[in-house]
């Protein structure tokens, strides 16, 4: 599964732009792509696009569970229009070679005198050991503050199953109607009043 569709902002704040941003944040990096990327540009529209399917391991429509449609293919990479279509986002960073390093080099004082310049001390010989963790962080960061703003769009502290038309429960995740008075009321909650006659 993917991430949660109706994440992200169709102009500002497009997903895929903070996660242009917060990747562009770290360190060393040098280029981002989503999606087919810069290998979109050679195909067709046609070819190009994430037709919406049935999803052959969803649910009915108002389930909790996986949504009923999904996209036959994703080179947009988890998002469309700028907002998450449901489908796995994915992405693409281009991240530099180390600029310290032992080697001389050839640089000038700010008097414009030539000189050479020896870096001493410990330095990491190659950034890639350190990358993986710092861009899963990112994403993750970038995802829980597009859930968290969808969250407060859709009734303040409370989080709606994926559909909009409840509150999740979590000791209730179905919205079974026995189930959940009974769980209700075991975390505390009133319970319901019976209908006078």
């Amino acid at each position: 599964p993917g991430v949660p569709a109706a994440r992200g902002e169709p102009v500002f704040d497009r997903l895929e732009a903070k996660m242009a941003h917060a990747m562009m944040s770290l360190p060393a990096t040098k280029g981002f792509e989503i999606g087919s990327g810069f290998g979109g540009t050679v195909m067709r529209g046609s070819t190009h696009n994430d037709p919406f399917v049935a999803n052959p391991v969803g649910g009915k429509p108002g389930d909790s569970g996986r949504p009923a449609l999904g996209v036959s293919s994703n080179y947009a990479g988890g998002t469309l229009g700028g907002i998450s279509s449901g489908a796995p986002v994915y992405f693409k960073i281009a991240v530099k070679s180390v600029s310290t390093i032992g080697q001389a080099q050839q640089t000038s004082r700010l008097t414009g005198e030539a000189i050479t310049l020896e870096a001493k001390g410990r330095h990491d010989p190659c950034v890639l050991p350190r990358t993986p963790p710092l861009v899963e962080g990112m994403a993750a960061l970038v995802l829980i503050d597009a859930a968290l703003l969808q969250r407060t769009r859709l009734g303040g502290a409370c989080t709606t199953v994926c559909d909009g038309t409840r509150n999740f429960d979590p000791a209730n995740p179905w919205g079974d109607a026995a189930n959940g008075a009974a769980n209700g009321a075991a975390n505390g909650a009133p319970a319901a009043k019976k209908a006078r006659k």
